[in-house]
């Protein structure tokens, strides 16, 4: 049979030297039926028949190159045989070319030995549609069959999932922006009879990943679904080592295994939790080796108020009077009754996260409590509040905390406009504009999980506000908050990142960096201690000089 031809939705032919590495050199000559090809933990995983598997496993395993393999395989059979379109969503763009790349390497064997004609690697764009009728573009890449079927690698998460009809390959699921919403979407696909195969390794306990392999494991979803968990050691028992030897044109020995082996292992140094998530499908912790839950849990000792105030878009056709008004209000009925309930005697200070779109912005105020803890009595979350407005309510705020001795705000980007503004008004001692980087993360952060350590902080007990606490991450040795947790972050979705551990980082700066206007009484002039010197006493009395 003859090759499909490109179809009109065709943008361009991929050529093969633009495909990342690892999928260029390939063999030419590989053929995955051949015995010993594929490592035994790969052959374990392909012959799981369940309409829902999920790997958890250590990094480059192979379990993304034994799903090419299979993806392939399902794409190129009749529908009589059971075949079908196979989707892969990878956490960058990058990922789903690697993908296709295998793909089309495996096909040279696989779909003409079968009779099947197969095209070339063909780019298009992949008309994608979200629960409002809105449509966007995704670049996406696919090869096509004989058989009708198709592999559609999508450079990024489509939201109509739902719409697609086959087997659904979520590869890295823990470290896309909503893997919730991923992996929610796809079991759509089972009702047509279509199949999920969910890839990645963890990202910490609390991730909605980790809590899909437990609901495998615990039978939420029946007996058609299974986990196959594949670790760094299982791999490497299974031939990784002499397979990374081949690819490097190097000889295997025993003694070179070792060295190899340990070399990886030495690696991570001391990030012990870091190593057993990456390499031995372990879990971290609330998704930190910085803070562990137990100390989030214990610094979160009651509900407090948070806060939230979402714009529409549909606060954009209003009048600036018009907004105005209406932040005022929303400023009158939540804000201010918050403020009222401040202890006057308390001295205050605050921390600012800035976002303006995709991210939120964070207000966090603290209050020092007799034993010197840092107390939050509420907090403030705003997404896609106009920055002038968020001003207004930050400075409403400032203005009326009780001996306001300072605020660390985000100067970085975007923040830095509001950061001055403030600092203007409110005096460059009393207000930190704070360049977040690497240096001050490392240098900072550190102290604030310290304070989780020996309980010195407190903070209202908020789901949202917990989530991003395990956005503290160790990163090559710095403790900071990684904030873009994909190379793609073009989706124009709502996701958290970390946007309250940052504005907490910040407060604590500040609270340590507190700054109070001083007081004092003015001398009287000559005059006036000659025309009072009845009362000369009893100024120095009143001045507290005697």
């Amino acid at each position: 049979m003859t090759a499909p031809k490109p179809r009109q939705d065709t943008v361009r032919i991929i050529d093969w030297d633009e495909l990342p590495e690892r999928a260029r050199n390939l063999p030419d000559n590989l053929n995955p039926f051949e015995e010993g090809v594929l490592m035994k933990h790969q052959v374990e995983w392909l012959k799981i028949k369940t309409d829902i598997k999920a790997c958890p496993k250590g990094r480059r395993t192979g379990i993304t190159f034994a799903e090419s393999f299979d993806a392939v395989f399902t794409a190129a059979a009749s529908k009589e045989a059971g075949g079908m379109s196979v989707y892969y969503i990878g956490d960058t763009k990058e990922k789903g070319l690697e993908f296709i790349g295998y793909c089309a390497k495996f096909s040279r064997v696989i779909a003409e030995a079968q009779g099947q004609g197969i095209s070339q690697i063909e780019e298009f764009l992949f008309e994608d549609q979200n629960e409002k009728g809105e449509t966007r573009q995704i670049t996406a890449y696919r090869v096509r069959y004989s058989s009708g079927f198709q592999i559609v690698a999508l450079s990024s998460r489509p939201e109509n999932i739902r719409g697609l009809q086959g087997k659904v390959v979520i590869d890295e699921a823990a470290f896309h922006p909503n893997v919730q919403g991923v992996m929610e979407a796809a079991t759509a696909l089972l009702i047509w009879g279509g199949r999920i195969s969910v890839i990645s390794s963890h990202n910490g306990k609390n991730n909605p990943f980790n809590q899909f392999v437990k609901d495998i494991e615990n039978g939420v979803f029946g007996e058609d679904a299974k986990v196959h968990v594949v670790t760094f050691d299982d791999a490497v028992a299974n031939g990784l080592y002499e397979r990374v030897c081949f690819m490097q044109g190097k000889e295997a020995t025993l003694d070179g295994k070792k060295k190899w082996y340990t070399k990886i292992r030495k690696a991570y140094g001391s990030r012990k939790a870091a190593m057993r998530e990456e390499l031995d499908a372990i879990p971290r912790d609330g998704s930190s080796v910085c803070l562990p839950a137990l100390w989030v849990e214990r610094a979160m000792p009651e509900v407090r108020t948070i806060l939230r105030l979402t714009l529409g878009d549909d606060f954009t056709e209003l009048t600036p009077d018009e907004r105005d008004a209406y932040i005022d209000d929303w400023i009158q009925r939540y804000l201010e009754p918050e403020l009222q309930k401040l202890d006057k005697r308390k001295q205050h200070c605050a921390g600012q996260d800035y976002a303006r779109h995709r991210d939120f912005s964070f207000i966090l105020p603290f209050y020092i409590a007799q034993d010197l803890r840092r107390i939050a009595p509420f907090a403030i979350e705003m997404h896609k509040v106009p920055s002038r407005l968020q001003q207004k309510i930050l400075w409403y705020m400032l203005d009326r905390l009780p001996r306001f001795g300072g605020i660390a705000m985000d100067a970085t980007g975007s923040g830095e406009t509001i950061a001055e503004n403030t600092a203007e008004r409110y005096g460059e001692h009393m207000v930190h504009q704070i360049k977040l980087t690497r240096a001050w993360y490392g240098l900072w952060t550190p102290k604030l999980v310290t304070a989780f350590e020996e309980d010195m902080i407190d903070l209202p007990r908020d789901e949202n506000l917990k989530n991003d606490c395990s956005a503290i991450e160790e990163v090559d040795g710095i403790h900071m908050v990684t904030k873009a947790r994909t190379k793609d972050i073009k989706d124009p979705e709502l996701y958290r990142h970390g946007d309250g551990a940052v504005a907490m980082i910040l407060g604590w700066f500040a609270s340590l960096h507190l700054s109070s206007p001083i007081e004092f009484i003015p001398l009287p002039s000559a005059s006036e201690l000659e025309a009072n010197h009845d009362d000369y006493d009893g100024w120095f009395s009143e001045a507290g000089c005697i």
